[in-house]
């Protein structure tokens, strides 16, 4: 198999997998909150198949395993009854924070992952610089696979946790601030979310989310090539 499909394929099965964790998240927040409405459609759960939409799960993250770019994508969301949590306001905002938290999770996990492997031998450092560079593994071991699943697990885990953290909807960030802000403002929030679509793609087209994200996974991607 090409180099470039392999990593391409790695970070999509990353994807759906941290997709899922994200939307799970969310569904079992919201029962324990109050509201069953993701369980009863059997939402909490980390089958990819059961939060898939065609577009933004399959679709787009495939264009750009096919063309070698990063592969990223969306799933579909969970259904919240706000009216069904316990305290609708502070418990909305703790069901949204849900998704990118379990993100940042992950990240933290992968990322110690990386950094035990880095420590246990000088040949295992190198296999976690490779994994950063992006060497495809060709011995018979798991080591390398190994390395290179835990990094695109921390960086794509990074990237929609800080990604789903804008206060723009449908994102979970407008949630979350929403819900930490005075009434008035909150519902001023919410007004503006009528042309949440028109910010959104504006966002993505100027490239901002990129810089938002770029600065930690640097961060994280020089402490784990440094000796």
């Amino acid at each position: 198999m090409n180099q470039t499909y392999f990593l391409a394929l790695i970070q999509f099965l990353v994807l759906l997998l941290s997709l899922s964790v994200h939307e799970c998240a969310h569904a079992w927040t919201a029962d324990r909150l109050g509201d069953p409405t993701a369980r009863f459609l059997g939402r909490i759960s980390l089958n990819p198949i059961v939060h898939s939409e065609p577009f933004g799960t399959i679709i787009f993250p495939l264009v750009g395993l096919l063309y070698g770019g990063f592969v990223f994508g969306w799933a579909k969301p969970v259904p919240v009854n706000v009216g069904r949590l316990r305290h609708p306001v502070r418990d909305h905002m703790l069901v949204a924070a849900a998704g990118p938290i379990s993100n940042l999770i992950l990240a933290t996990l992968m990322f110690g992952v990386l950094m035990t492997m880095k420590a246990t031998s000088p040949e295992m450092a190198g296999i976690v610089r490779g994994a950063v560079v992006g060497i495809v593994p060709t011995g018979g071991t798991l080591a390398p696979l190994l390395a290179l699943v835990a990094f695109y697990g921390m960086i794509t885990n990074v990237i929609l946790a800080i990604f789903n953290l804008i206060p723009v909807a449908p994102l979970d960030g407008a949630t979350v601030l929403s819900g930490f802000l005075p009434r008035e403002l909150a519902a001023g929030l919410d007004r503006m979310q009528a042309y949440s679509f028109i910010i959104f793609l504006l966002l993505l087209v100027s490239g901002i989310p990129q810089y938002l994200f770029d600065p930690p996974i640097y961060f994280l991607q020089r402490v784990l090539i440094s000796s």
